[in-house]
């Protein structure tokens, strides 16, 4: 069958992707050139324009690529009517499979959240917020948070999505051996269960 001008297109922009992603293992974003993703893909420097604007557009498609498939998991934990611990079991279970599933992009936000160009920095940062949001307003649907603050909400989905940050740069840093993982997941859980019963004591000043 003969491929399309939009499915060439498309094939072309996944394969800059994956060569982004792959070179960004041994240098950072900010280091590195559109020539040396060009090379890669084996593509002429000039048609890589005809997919990202710049190497900081290529690094928010892949800030892009990391988070969206893991709000749209996490969001549909939340749906239904959960218990505190389904929440954090299954968000930790779903953390950890994406992280495992989609290593090299975590990797690159373990890296890029920090010392990456500041647009990238920003995106990251963005995605974590939309995360918290996210939470906070299921957890004002579950029962013991009625009388809280909105700001109370905001402090705790902090907490609980900082927290699977953490867990996540863990998983990545830690080495691969089964026994270091599942202490990494155990610990996490536990973390996040007394931030849970802590909270759920908890009475809102405002």
């Amino acid at each position: 069958m003969t491929e399309t001008r939009g499915e060439r297109k498309e094939r072309t922009r996944r394969a800059i992707l994956d060569a982004a992603i792959g070179l960004c293992e041994d240098s950072s974003l900010v280091a590195l050139s559109l020539r040396q993703v060009a090379k890669e893909v084996g593509i002429v420097p000039t048609a890589f324009y005809r997919h990202f604007d710049s190497i900081e557009a290529l690094g928010l498609a892949l800030v892009d690529e990391s988070f969206v498939s893991l709000r749209a998991m996490l969001r549909d934990i939340r749906r239904g009517d959960p218990s505190y611990a389904d929440i954090v079991d299954l968000s930790i279970d779903i953390l950890v499979q994406h992280v495992h599933q989609q290593r090299a992009h975590f990797l690159f936000i373990a890296r890029e959240r920090g010392a990456g160009p500041p647009a990238v920095r920003e995106a990251i940062r963005h995605e974590i917020e939309l995360c918290e949001r996210e939470l906070a307003t299921d957890l004002a649907r579950l029962p013991g948070t009625a009388a809280w603050s909105a700001e109370d909400l905001r402090i705790l989905s902090n907490l609980i999505v900082m927290a699977m940050v953490a867990t996540a740069e863990a998983i990545l840093s830690a080495p691969q051996r089964a026994d270091t993982q599942r202490q990494i997941v155990e610990t996490a859980r536990t973390q996040l269960r007394m931030v849970l019963v802590g909270a759920l004591h908890w009475k809102s000043r405002t």
